[in-house]
C-alpha cells in the first residue's frame, strides 16, 4: 500500500537571509588601500632608504625619506587610506620620528589581519587580540630599555644621529645631532623638566653656503635687513629694544573716505601735521632711551612710512620693521620684555635689553640681523640653517625636527632601546612564545602578529641591497640565544650588537608606534560599510 504524503506545516518564523558578503568586500577594500599606502613609503624605511620627490599641485618639488612629508602630500581619496595619513601624523605629534615606520607597521598588520578573516575569524576577536598584543608589546619593550640621564649628553648625541642617519642630510649628522642636543637642552625648565615646548626653539632659514653653515644662535636671529631708509644705524651696542604693535604713520579714519584739497596752503597745513604728529610719537620713543624698534607688520596700514623711517633715522633709532604677528611672542620671550600696542604705554620697563644688534652679511645669501647678549634671556634659542637650494634647506628643517623630537622625547621618557630591526624581531620572538601559551583563536591571532612585526628588520634588510630572508633567519637565531640587542647593521652589511654600535632611539619611538599603529588597524577592522552623505 503506498505512503500517503501528509503535508508539513508551516513555520510562523520566516527564514531571513543576511547577505555579508558586502561587508567583508568593504573589509578587505580597506584593508587593500591602506596596505598599498603603507607600500608606498616602505622603500623609505632605514638608513639606505630611498627618497621621494612630490611634485606638488602649485608646481613646488620636495624631495625627502620622511614618512609624514611624503604621505600628507598625498593626494588620497579612500577613507581608509586617509587614516594612514592621520596615523602618521599621530606619530609625528607624539614622538616626531618612526613616521615611516609606525606605517609599516600598520601595514603588516593589516596584511595579518586580511589573513585571519578569510579564514573565518570574527573581526572583534581579531581586535581585542591585538589589542592585548600591544599592551604585551610595550611591557616587553620597557624591560629591554637602557635608562640614560639628561648628563649624558654623548647618549642623547647619538639618539638625534640614529634619526639623521636615515635623512637626505645624513652626511650632516656630526653637526646637526650635537646642535639638536643644545638646542633642547639649553630650553628644558628644571621646574618643570619633562616638559619641552618645541616652540621655544626658532628655526630660521637662509639661502647660500651649505648645511656647514647652520648654527646655533645664542639670542635671536631675523631673516630680514635692517632699514637703510635715510642713512640709519646698522649695527646698535648696549641695545635698548621695543618690540611695538602700531604704526608709526599718520592716522587713517575707520571708513572709506576722501578728501579733496583746493589750496596749496591747506595742504601744506596738512603736510605740516603729518609731520608734527610723526616727530611726537618719535620722540616719545626716544625720550625712554630706545635705540632699536621691532615693529610689526599692518594690514591695516603702512607700519611705517618714508618720513617717519627719515625721523627715526635722525634720531639714531635702529629700525626693523615687517615683523610677523605670529613671532612676537616669541621675540619678547627672549628679550623678556613686553609688546607694545599703544605710543601712549611706551615705557622703559617695558623695553629689552641686549649688548649688541647688527646687520650680518652672509656673502651670497643676502643680509640677517642677529640680536646677541641679551639680558635676562628667556628659555629660548634660534636656528639658523642654511643651504645651496631651497630643497635641501627645507629637508634639512624636517631632518633637524626629527632630531629636536627624539631628544625631547628622552627628556620626557628617559629610556633608550636599540634599533636596527632588534626590538621588532624581540618583540616577534616573544610574543610568539605567549600565544603558544594561550587557548583557543586568540593564540592563533596573537602568534600572526608577532609574525607580522618582522617586517621591519626584513624591509631594513631589503632597502640595504641584503638578503632579507637570511637576515631574519640569522636574526631570530641570536634573539633565541638570548642576544636581545642583536640588529642589523646596514653600514657594514651584518648582524652586530646594535647598542654597541651607537644605534639607539628612544623608547617613547618604539611603544607609540606600536600602540598607534594597533589602534588604527583596530579601528579599520571594525568598519563593515561606507556611508557617503551629500
Amino acid at each position: 500500500m503506498a505512503a500517503i504524503a501528509v503535508p508539513q506545516p508551516r513555520s510562523s518564523k520566516t527564514e531571513s537571509y543576511v547577505d555579508n558578503k558586502r561587508k567583508e568586500d568593504i573589509r578587505h577594500v580597506n584593508i587593500a588601500a591602506a596596505k598599498s599606502v603603507a607600500d608606498a613609503v616602505r622603500t623609505s624605511l632605514g638608513p639606505k632608504g630611498m627618497d621621494k620627490m612630490i611634485s606638488t599641485s602649485s608646481g613646488d618639488v620636495i624631495i625627502t625619506n620622511d614618512g609624514a612629508t611624503i604621505l600628507n602630500n598625498m593626494q588620497l581619496l579612500q577613507p581608509a587610506a586617509k587614516m594612514l595619513v592621520d596615523l602618521s601624523k599621530s606619530q609625528d605629534a607624539a614622538a616626531g620620528d618612526g613616521t615611516t615606520t609606525v606605517v609599516v607597521i600598520a601595514g603588516a598588520l593589516l596584511d595579518s589581519c586580511r589573513v585571519l578573516l578569510t579564514r573565518g575569524i570574527h573581526p572583534t576577536v581579531v581586535s581585542d587580540s591585538l589589542h592585548k598584543a600591544a599592551v604585551k608589546a610595550t611591557d616587553i619593550l620597557a624591560a629591554m630599555a637602557v635608562p640614560v640621564e639628561l648628563s649624558d649628553r654623548e647618549s642623547l648625541v647619538k639618539s638625534a644621529s640614529t634619526s639623521l642617519n636615515s635623512k637626505v642630510v645624513s652626511q650632516y649628522s656630526t653637526l646637526l645631532a650635537p646642535l639638536a642636543v643644545d638646542a633642547v637642552t639649553s630650553v628644558v625648565d628644571p621646574e618643570k623638566p619633562e616638559q619641552v615646548d618645541l616652540r621655544d626653539i626658532r628655526i630660521v632659514k637662509k639661502l647660500g653656503g651649505t648645511v656647514d653653515d647652520t648654527e646655533l644662535v645664542k639670542g635671536l636671529c631675523f631673516d630680514k635687513k635692517v632699514s637703510h631708509a635715510a642713512g640709519g644705524p646698522t649695527r646698535m651696542e648696549n641695545a635698548k629694544i621695543g618690540v611695538i604693535q602700531f604704526q608709526i604713520s599718520p592716522p587713517k579714519t575707520d571708513i572709506e573716505q576722501s578728501i579733496v584739497v583746493s589750496d596749496y596752503s591747506q595742504m601744506d597745513r596738512i603736510l605740516k601735521e603729518e609731520r608734527s604728529y610723526i616727530l611726537g610719537m618719535i620722540k616719545k620713543i626716544k625720550a625712554t632711551g630706545c635705540n632699536v624698534l621691532l615693529i610689526q607688520k599692518s594690514i591695516l596700514r603702512d607700519a611705517v612710512t618714508d618720513l617717519s623711517l627719515h625721523y627715526l633715522a635722525k634720531a639714531k633709532i635702529l629700525v626693523i620693521k615687517d615683523v610677523e604677528r605670529d613671532d612676537i611672542e616669541f621675540i619678547t620671550k627672549t628679550l623678556n620684555c613686553l609688546p607694545i600696542a599703544n605710543i601712549e604705554h611706551f615705557r622703559a620697563e617695558k623695553l629689552g635689553h641686549a649688548d649688541l644688534v647688527e646687520e650680518v652679511s652672509l656673502g651670497d645669501g643676502g643680509k640677517i640681523v642677529k640680536i646677541t647678549g641679551i639680558k635676562d634671556m628667556g628659555r629660548t634659542t634660534t636656528v639658523l640653517v642654511r643651504g645651496s637650494n631651497q630643497l635641501v634647506i627645507d629637508e634639512a628643517e624636517r631632518s633637524l625636527h626629527d632630531a629636536l623630537c627624539v631628544v625631547r622625547c628622552l627628556v620626557s621618557k628617559r629610556f633608550l632601546i636599540a634599533g636596527g630591526g632588534a626590538p621588532e624581531i624581540e618583540l616577534s620572538r616573544q610574543l610568539g612564545a605567549w600565544a603558544k601559551v594561550l587557548h583557543g583563536m586568540e593564540g592563533y591571532c596573537i602568534r600572526a602578529f608577532a609574525e607580522s612585526l618582522e617586517v621591519i628588520p626584513y624591509t631594513l634588510a631589503e632597502n640595504a641591497g641584503l638578503n632579507p630572508i637570511a637576515i631574519v633567519t640569522e636574526l631570530r637565531n641570536r634573539h633565541a640565544q638570548g642576544e636581545i640587542n642583536a640588529g642589523i647593521n646596514v653600514r657594514k652589511g651584518q648582524i652586530t650588537n646594535i647598542l654597541e654600535e651607537n644605534v639607539v632611539q628612544p623608547l617613547l619611538v618604539s611603544t607609540s608606534a606600536i600602540t598607534l599603529a594597533s589602534e588604527c588597524v583596530r579601528m579599520i577592522l571594525k568598519i563593515d560599510d561606507i556611508v557617503t552623505v551629500r
